[in-house]
């Protein structure tokens, strides 16, 4: 499986008990600190192995450094953060590949293991399942407002540690559980990969604004116009599916199409294990981890956001 349903990795079977997930991330810097842009950018690739349901074992560094304009510390710290991160999965740096180009750019290509009955994708809910997110959503709009110089320091720590958090842990519980889809919200947004597990299914989801784990600043810093510009192409694209409630507040409504940069799992399982396995995850250190959306039947595929 690969391109077929827009899943998060590759995964291509050399057994009857073992399949290769394959993915690669990259961007370009999105905090100011080079060894916590390392750090996020591993998150992030990693974050596509867990969201298959496999376990990470190599990775690769992927490079575009502007060698004549930016001083080759900035990159020793980058790729520092990288590897630290590794460490932390568990998972060996094996080599990778560098450029020069006139925009610092940095992620990995990763590769890990799953069983090929035990592959998740971002298909395969069904009526009367719950949705549980295990991050914050609103790295998008909070990123933006760090740019503007408009957070103080303990709103940028918390915003960094978020995205430099692992979703391995989330995923090691959650494989405890009896889940049919998952997947990780990143650049569209909860919002778009909502709507990518139902389209094609018959299926909508309603999104209980009041349940969405949110950054708490973010709020304030949407209503004064810190938006980034991927927020209004996810919520342009996905017009057809969206539909909000009355009483919604418009907060709510930025948070769902704002893109995130390593976000958390989206997990679909029977609304009737939701809440035990959200308790699990919170004791587990997913403190953020909360029942967000019910899935339902519905011809017109709708992502309906309630209060």
């Amino acid at each position: 499986m690969g391109l077929e349903h827009a899943d998060d990795a590759g995964v291509f079977r050399i057994s009857d008990e073992l399949a290769l997930v394959q993915t690669l991330d990259f961007f370009t810097p999105i905090v100011d600190d080079p060894y916590t842009f390392g750090l996020i950018a591993a998150a992030n690739a990693l974050s596509d192995v867990y969201a298959m349901g496999g376990r990470p074992l190599t990775a690769m560094n992927i490079v575009a450094f502007p060698i004549d304009t930016m001083d080759i510390s900035v990159l020793t710290e980058i790729l520092a953060g990288g590897l630290e991160k590794l460490k932390e999965a568990n998972v060996a740096l094996v080599g990778g590949h560098s450029v020069s180009d006139s925009e610092l750019k940095y992620g990995m290509s990763i590769t890990g293991v799953v069983h090929p009955q035990r592959v998740l994708t971002n298909l395969g809910a069904r009526p009367g399942d719950a949705l549980v997110l295990t991050k914050p959503l609103g790295t998008g709009i909070m990123g933006t407002a760090i740019k503007a110089e408009l957070a103080d320091p303990a709103v940028v720590q918390r915003v960094e540690v978020s995205m430099a958090m692992l979703n391995r842990a989330a995923a090691e519980i959650a494989a405890g559980f009896p889940l049919h889809a998952c997947t990780d919200v990143t650049g569209f947004g909860l919002l778009g990969h909502g709507c990518e597990m139902t389209c094609g299914a018959g299926l909508g989801l309603l999104v209980r604004g009041s349940a969405l784990p949110i950054f708490p600043e973010m709020a304030g810093y949407a209503d004064i116009g810190l938006l980034p510009a991927g927020l209004s192409r996810n919520r342009d694209h996905w017009a057809r599916n969206l539909e909000i409630s009355t009483g919604v507040a418009r907060h709510l409504v930025d948070a769902v199409c704002d893109p995130q940069t390593s976000g958390g799992l989206l997990l679909a399982i029977d609304g009737a294990e939701a809440d035990r396995l959200v308790d699990e995850l919170r004791r587990a250190g997913v403190a953020a981890a909360s029942r967000v959306a019910e899935v339902v039947a519905d011809t017109e595929e709708r992502f309906v956001l309630l209060p």
